[in-house]
């Protein structure tokens, strides 16, 4: 079993700064890449930003310059930080982690339960 759990979000005003975080535990041999996805209301789910287990991150044009993502290997945690948030921020936000559970078994995607970010003007 894997487990990802989040924790953060919540409301903020125009210009303010969020701190998403994400823990991978249970079974686990290694984690690949780690993520920040988002779906507003009425819109499919769109990658905000990912980083790989070694190498450089990559984020949506949307969010360069004011979002940033990082990861703490040892504990299987991944951040996002958010600043200069803007009301088309408002989302639902989930983070995933490819975890692979054994040595010779395959990779698998794993998702957060999701949590709300909600930026008034």
């Amino acid at each position: 079993q894997v487990q990802v759990v989040q924790s953060g979000g919540g409301l903020v005003q125009t210009g303010g700064s969020l701190r998403l975080s994400c823990a991978a535990s249970g079974s686990i041999f290694s984690i690949n890449a780690m993520g920040w996805y988002r779906q507003a209301p009425e819109k499919q789910r769109e990658l905000v930003a990912v980083i790989p287990s070694g190498g450089s991150a990559n984020y949506a044009d949307s969010v360069k310059g004011r979002f940033t993502i990082s990861r703490d290997n040892a504990k299987n945690m991944v951040y996002l930080e958010m600043n200069s948030l803007k009301p088309e921020d408002t989302a639902v936000y989930y983070c995933n982690a490819d975890v692979t559970r054994h040595s010779s078994s395959p990779t698998f995607r794993y998702w957060g339960q999701g949590t709300q970010v909600t930026v008034s003007t």
